[in-house]
């Protein structure tokens, strides 16, 4: 095997393989061997035809294209072992020249890492944002425990108000014909939730137990149901009960039955703390992210198409996971939002491409200022996780050792920006 390489346009690499005619025999053979019994040939049994029986019968490139799907990814491998300068970060495209029994030539375009040059990325000076918990986020965090442990108690007297839930029975029709969907016995409403079509809860609003009425309404234009977009629509009321929401009074016995702190001014200490670190970790990862966008519009490379198009891959099998969760396939929703899948990664491509450039310039960094995960680094990082999880490191690495790339990786991205707040001003 001989081969050469030269640079290519967009940050790709042209390879060029070529086997003499004892390789490319034996790549033919190999061939041969594996796909003989699909041929047949009278005065030969299925599987035993000679090789040249079955060129002469079928042609004589009958082996070619097995041939080639079988020896190109063998020997272009062997050429990215030998030449490590070749950096492939995605699957080549494959072209074939001079294809004889003398011999043949693949021609692989090779998508690479390409250069990344970087501009300022030390010495830069960048103001951290701060998020305090303010008294009010306390107090609205005790609200929402008050109203996690409320209860509906029925009254009597009144008409219905907003933030009543009202028990109904409900039946719709459109140009006096029902329609499905629209009926339904004892259902639950609260009155001002908006989880009903507008102009539905406000006419609600003012009836009483054992009351029925007519209630008109318009479906909105952008409606899911096709058949009963801006239609207009008449309901049939019957309200059964008119029930209201009871809080809990707040005392210390409350938010210790309910979440465990000894006393009110236990759970606001605590909510606040929990509060502030959420909030720090909000602050630091927003300051990380505009350290890594300045210095990587500060930097210049060519991004290639490949990585744009696997970022995007991940992106859009994200999505699909999100959706699923909610019982929903990407299919369903490209439907629904009338949009064809390639539109849809078209959406995408901005922030895949501005993801693509920022993970070139962090690795070019790390490459640059050799930041890496030592032994003990790792051992400590192990230590760590096993702790949270009530193991110890043995049982722990045992458990993940998949991961340990990964942990590497983590531990890499620390030390990263660890090295880049040092290293600019933080105000």
């Amino acid at each position: 095997m001989n081969y050469k390489f030269e640079k290519a346009e967009k940050s790709t690499v042209k390879v060029f393989i070529t086997l003499d005619a004892n390789e490319w025999d034996a790549a033919q053979t190999e061939a041969y061997n594996r796909t003989k019994g699909k041929y047949s040939v009278p005065g030969f049994r299925k599987g035993h035809v000679p090789r040249k029986v079955l060129e002469s019968a079928y042609g004589k490139g009958l082996f070619f294209e097995d041939a080639i799907n079988g020896a190109f990814p063998k020997y272009y491998y062997e050429v990215l072992g030998k030449e490590p300068s070749i950096e492939a970060v995605a699957q080549p495209s494959l072209d074939v020249e001079d294809v004889s029994d003398k011999g043949i030539t693949f021609v692989a375009v090779v998508p690479v890492k390409p250069e990344v040059k970087l501009g300022e990325y030390k010495g830069i000076k960048f103001k951290k944002v701060e998020y305090n918990v303010k008294d009010e986020d306390v107090e609205a965090a005790l609200t929402r425990l008050q109203e996690r442990n409320s209860r509906l108690v029925a009254v009597e007297g009144r008409a219905a108000e907003n933030g009543d839930t009202v028990v109904i029975d409900y039946s719709g029709s459109v140009d006096g014909v029902k329609f499905d969907g629209g009926t339904a016995e004892k259902q639950n409403l609260e009155l001002g939730s908006k989880s009903f079509i507008p102009g539905f809860e406000e006419q609600v609003v003012g009836m009483n137990v054992g009351e029925e009425k007519d209630i008109s309404v318009k479906f909105p234009e952008d409606y899911h149901a096709e058949n009963l977009k801006g239609k207009d629509a008449v309901f049939h009321i019957v309200l059964h009960e008119i029930k209201k929401k009871e809080l809990p009074e707040i005392t210390d016995e409350f938010v210790k039955d309910a979440d465990g702190a000894e006393s009110v001014e236990a759970f606001k200490a605590e909510t606040r703390k929990r509060m502030q670190e959420s909030n720090d970790r909000r602050a630091q990862r927003e300051l990380e992210d505009n350290i890594v966008k300045t210095i990587t519009d500060k930097a210049e490379t060519e991004i290639p198409d490949a990585l744009v198009e696997s970022q995007i891959d991940r992106m859009v099998q994200e999505m699909e996971y999100r959706l699923m969760y909610q019982g929903l396939r990407l299919e369903d929703y490209l439907k629904y939002s009338k949009m064809s899948l390639e539109a849809y990664r078209k959406g995408y491509e901005p922030q895949a491409r501005e993801i693509v450039k920022q993970q070139l310039v962090i690795d070019k960094i790390i490459s640059d200022e050799k930041i890496e995960a030592g032994e003990e680094e790792l051992e400590k990082k192990i230590a760590e996780n096993a702790a949270a999880q009530n193991k110890s490191a043995e049982e722990y690495k045992k458990e993940n050792e998949s991961r340990m790339d990964y942990l590497k990786n983590e531990i890499v991205i620390e030390k990263l920006f660890d090295f880049l707040k040092n290293a600019n001003t933080i105000e």
